[in-house]
């Protein structure tokens, strides 16, 4: 069976070197481990050249079982009534509902063109969903069960990452091909701005105010910071953390988000109010999506080319472990998160 991949972040050449030059470190070859202890919500990771998902027990730090789901998978979200998080199939045109408690499958749903990246908004009446491949953004009702597509909307190449503000009336979406930040209007369904960007944007991140949206630039060493207060967005400041800057993940008190640097091997961490980077940990293999595990102490995060999921004591900034999952490893996600 033939795999679809988009390498489009290898037109920089040292983005290719710094792959190449990545050195993950040891496997620990362990055995498969019993279920999740109870009250133990499992941790998912997206594995997405393997076409599953690894279900790691938290407890033992093992991976217990895979779940089949569909060609791709890469992204992943949790509904509104938390009963279910969505895994999206880029590859397949489909998404796999998982039981977020027991990692269970609940259902699947086909005909969903492309979904490389999914956000639902918060007031829960829209899942916006990226075309990667096909270039366009499809905006979804959701009814509480199920989802009808409501509007289609023609892009800019490689449409990436999906950020909505808080209330729920603007949706922005990087396009990683042609270095653009687009803005849909929900309730128009219209597209209301596109603005460029640096090289290859990825990640979005959006301020709790809405005023500030930040791109990270995978072909770039920064995240770009654009005022989307009044009009089109206007940037404002880069801010240097390293080679391939890539995923966001808030940390739990509101005032730090975290940026994985996918070719420099590291984690930033942003301070919010002053716009700098505050401190560095070390993350090997290529980090990409993260998570906080509820306490705040642990960050996960996938390293993409280790096949690892890499676990980092954020008190200590050590590597504690590793634990060895699938193929291209990117989407990470666990019930017993930090607050976001």
């Amino acid at each position: 069976m033939s795999v679809s991949v988009n390498l489009s972040f290898l037109r920089q050449p040292w983005l290719l070197a710094g792959l190449l030059l990545t050195v993950p470190l040891a496997g620990y070859g362990q055995p498969a481990a019993p279920a999740p202890a109870p009250g133990a919500a499992p941790i998912l990771v997206l594995n997405s050249l393997d076409a599953d998902v690894s279900v790691i027990d938290p407890v033992s730090w093992r991976e217990v079982r895979r779940l089949p789901t569909g060609k791709e998978p890469h992204h992943l979200y949790l509904t509104p009534d938390e009963k279910s998080v969505i895994v999206a199939n880029a590859g397949a045109d489909s998404l796999t509902f998982i039981d977020p408690r027991t990692a269970e499958i609940q259902r699947t749903i086909r005909g969903i063109l492309d979904p490389y990246h999914l956000r639902f908004s918060p007031d829960m009446k829209w899942l916006v969903t990226a075309g990667n491949r096909l270039h366009h953004v499809d905006l979804y009702r959701w009814d509480g069960k199920d989802i009808t597509l409501a509007k289609r909307i023609p892009t800019g190449k490689t449409p990436s990452h999906i950020w909505i503000d808080s209330k729920s009336t603007t949706a922005y979406i990087t396009m990683q091909d042609s270095d653009e930040l687009v803005a849909v209007d929900l309730a128009s369904q219209q597209l209301k701005w596109r603005v460029k960007t640096g090289a290859l944007p990825a990640d979005v991140y959006g301020t709790a105010d809405d005023r500030l949206v930040m791109v990270g630039l995978t072909g770039s060493d920064s995240v770009e910071v654009f005022d989307v207060s009044d009009g089109p967005a206007r940037p404002v400041r880069k801010i240097k953390t390293g080679l391939g800057a890539h995923a966001f993940r808030a940390a739990a008190d509101k005032r730090f988000v975290y940026v994985s640097n996918r070719v420099a091997n590291t984690i930033s961490k942003l301070d919010l109010q002053s716009l700098q980077v505050v401190d560095t940990y070390l993350a090997p293999g290529g980090p990409d999506c993260m998570e906080i595990l509820a306490g705040g102490k642990l960050l996960l995060t996938t390293s993409r080319w280790a096949k690892k999921l890499t676990v980092i004591d954020l008190e200590t900034k050590q590597v504690v472990r590793q634990v060895k999952v699938g193929k291209s490893p990117h989407g990470v996600w666990t019930l017993d998160h930090a607050p976001r």
